[in-house]
Parts: structure tokens; C-alpha cells; sequence
């Protein structure tokens, strides 16, 4: 009997990706997986029922999805958790450092569990990095959101009524999301800039024709060996902020991405930085489900602050179902692909993939980092 891998609808408000496309779905099942499908699954990503069927998957009940041997989800049915088989497989993104009550459930449950937002970054995994995938969909539509939003046009505009100057866009975090936000706001005319404390982010920033923001501060060690930020000290931290307000008051869009993973998001925007802009001017920040970088947002909510327009999107890749379903499947497909062995996914748990992304196995938390702050919540 073939192997199952389940595709339930998504649920969580506003939510509107789907964890397999029917082309993927196509190729896992020429490698010997049954691919069951719940019912409108696709629908609000723009896959039809029609398009999973004429691939082979098998249109189904809720229950038969999340009760495969293997369920592919963007968010886990945290309310449906004892749907999941014991021994069953899930994968999708289960925010285990901050939600890592959550891990132990799956634990207890007996499911083994894959986290796709900490797959390594290493080459060998490029493949299957849905964190980075994503942060290109949000990069980009941040930067859509913005040039909606502001009151200016973004390029340079000569016309019988005179010229019009570019719009100045300050980007404060340059990883993936970063980047294509620079990339996009190149494109639709605006003069940008990037400021990031990984001294590494230069030579990326430039190569998308933006200028570095360099700071007077000693961050020759602000990265980790995953090529993400580290937390600074407080006094740096300071610092950090005091600097950097000179420049956001210039910038008529701010778009910060800047995350610490397993910590809230540092603040490199305050309140006074805010008083600082332009009347008019637009801050998006995309690290507003993690607390955020500006004082000032309030998750998934437009408020005005001193005439500046303050957006705290918490899942922009939704809004855009059809690519962000595309490119999220892929990065499923490749990981599941990578330890499937004759039609069953059979991971390696001495490989650095495995041993980094998966989170529960056998009946425990089994990731080092997530066991640690599960065992602090059980005192």
C-alpha cells in the first residue's frame, strides 16, 4: 500500500496558501505517494478540486488528510492535533521557538514533526528553504503596499507640471526579504537604501543598486553561524537606534525586516523616530508578528502616527496565494524528496537537514534549541 500525504485546508484567519499545488502533487506521486486531498483545499490559493484530480490525488474528507502518513500543511490544526496518526509525519511551519509548547504537543502525540523555518541554510538545502522562499513574496508585496500607500509617486517624473522627485525607500534588515524589497523598489523608480548589522549585507545591497547605510558602531560580530543577525547589547542597541534616526527621517518609506530568531523583534524605529518623518511618509513592518521594529505598530493594523502611516502586515505571502502556494510547495516537495526511499519518506536522523528541522520524533522534542525552552516551560 501506498504511502499517504495528506493536504488539509488551511485554516488560520486569513490563511490563504495551500501546502501542495497540483504539479507537485503530480511529482511526489510518480515517485509512489498517494496524494489525498481535502476537499477546497486549493480553492482560495486558485487550484481547483478539477486541477488535483486530474493528477491522480484523491479528493477527500478532512479527517482522511490530517489522518495521513505524512501532512503537509502551511500552519499546524492546532486545534485538530489528535486528528494527526501517532507515528504520522507533519511538516509545515511550526514556529518552535516561539511557540515551543506547541513541539511538545506533537511530541506527546507521538507525530514527528518538521519545521520548515529551520531548515539549515547550507547549500545542500537551498532547495527546501520555505523561510526564504516566503520572504521574497513578503519582500516584494511590502514594497506594493507601500508605493499604495504613500501620497507620492516612487520614480522620478518630468512633466509639463513640473519635476517630480523620486521617493526616497530606506529598507532596515537586508536578508531575502530585504533584498527583494530593494529589488522591487528599484524597479518602480525610487532612490533606496539599506541599512543591516551583518557588515557581509554590503556587498548584497549594493548589488541591487542601493546604497549601504554604515553606522559609527562595532558590529564585526553580528552574525551567527546561520547567517542570521545576532542580538546586540543593550548599549549598542541604543546606539544602533540613535544613529539610524537621522536617516529614517529622510526616507518617505521604511521597510524593516529585521528578526532575531527565537527573540522579538528588535526596535530600531521609537516613537520620537516616528515624530521625526515627514508628514505622509509610510513605515511597513514586516516584523510586526514578532513584536516588531517600530515602536508604534500594532499587528495586521494601519494607524496614523504624527501624519505617518504605520503598517504591520503579519503574513503578506497569503495575500499572495497563487506564487507564494507555488514556491512554498517546492521547498515541501524537496525536502520530502530528499529522504523518500522507494515510494516512503524515511529520514536520515544523523543528516544535519533532519537533525536541524526536525523538532519532535519518537515521543520527544528532539531538537536541542526547542527541548531547551520546553523544558524551561515545564519549570
Amino acid at each position: 500500500m501506498a504511502v499517504t500525504i495528506g493536504v488539509p485546508r488551511e485554516t488560520a484567519p486569513g490563511e490563504h496558501r495551500v501546502a501542495l499545488t497540483p504539479d507537485v502533487a503530480d511529482r511526489l506521486a510518480k515517485i509512489g505517494y498517494e496524494i489525498i486531498v481535502e476537499r477546497g483545499a486549493g480553492a482560495s490559493a486558485y487550484f481547483p478540486d478539477a486541477d488535483y484530480e486530474a493528477v491522480g490525488a484523491r479528493l477527500a474528507e478532512r479527517s482522511d488528510a490530517l489522518g495521513a502518513d505524512l501532512v503537509a500543511t502551511i500552519t499546524p490544526p492546532e486545534d485538530e492535533l489528535g486528528a494527526l496518526q501517532s507515528g504520522a509525519t507533519l511538516v509545515g511551519f511550526l514556529q518552535p521557538l516561539d511557540r515551543p509548547d506547541l513541539s511538545a504537543s506533537l511530541a506527546a502525540q507521538g507525530v514527528t514533526a518538521f519545521s520548515m523555518e529551520m531548515v539549515p541554510r547550507i547549500t545542500r538545502a537551498q532547495k527546501m528553504d520555505a523561510l526564504s522562499a516566503m520572504s521574497t513574496v513578503a519582500g516584494y508585496k511590502a514594497v506594493l503596499l507601500a508605493a499604495d500607500t504613500l501620497p507620492k509617486f516612487f520614480p522620478l517624473l518630468t512633466t509639463a507640471a513640473g519635476t517630480i522627485r523620486p521617493a526616497q525607500v530606506l529598507i532596515l534588515g537586508a536578508g531575502v526579504a530585504g533584498l527583494q524589497a530593494l529589488a522591487t523598489a528599484r524597479r518602480l523608480g525610487a532612490v533606496t537604501s539599506a541599512y543591516d548589522i551583518r557588515p557581509a549585507a554590503r556587498e548584497q545591497v549594493e548589488s541591487v543598486g542601493a546604497k549601504f547605510v554604515e553606522l559609527d558602531l562595532d558590529t564585526a560580530d553580528a552574525e551567527d553561524k546561520g547567517g542570521y543577525a545576532k542580538a546586540l547589547a543593550k548599549d549598542q542597541q541604543a546606539r544602533q537606534v540613535e544613529l539610524l534616526a537621522r536617516h529614517i527621517a529622510k526616507a518617505d518609506v521604511v521597510i524593516s525586516t529585521a528578526l532575531i530568531p527565537g527573540r522579538a523583534a528588535p526596535v530600531l524605529i521609537t516613537e520620537s523616530g516616528v515624530e521625526g518623518m515627514s508628514s505622509g511618509s509610510v513605515v511597513i513592518d514586516l516584523a510586526a508578528a514578532n513584536g516588531g521594529n517600530c515602536a508604534v505598530t500594532k499587528p495586521d493594523e494601519r494607524i496614523v502616527h504624527n501624519g505617518v502611516q504605520i503598517l504591520g502586515p503579519t503574513n503578506l505571502p497569503a495575500s499572495m496565494p497563487l506564487h507564494a502556494s507555488q514556491m512554498y510547495a517546492r521547498t515541501l516537495a524537496a525536502l520530502v524528496t530528499e529522504f523518500t526511499d522507494e515510494g516512503a519518506f524515511t529520514p536520515n536522523f544523523d543528516d544535519e537537514i533532519v537533525q536541524g528541522a526536525c523538532v519532535a520524533h519518537g515521543g520527544e522534542v528532539v531538537h536541542e534549541r526547542v527541548k531547551s525552552l520546553t523544558d524551561s516551560l515545564n519549570g
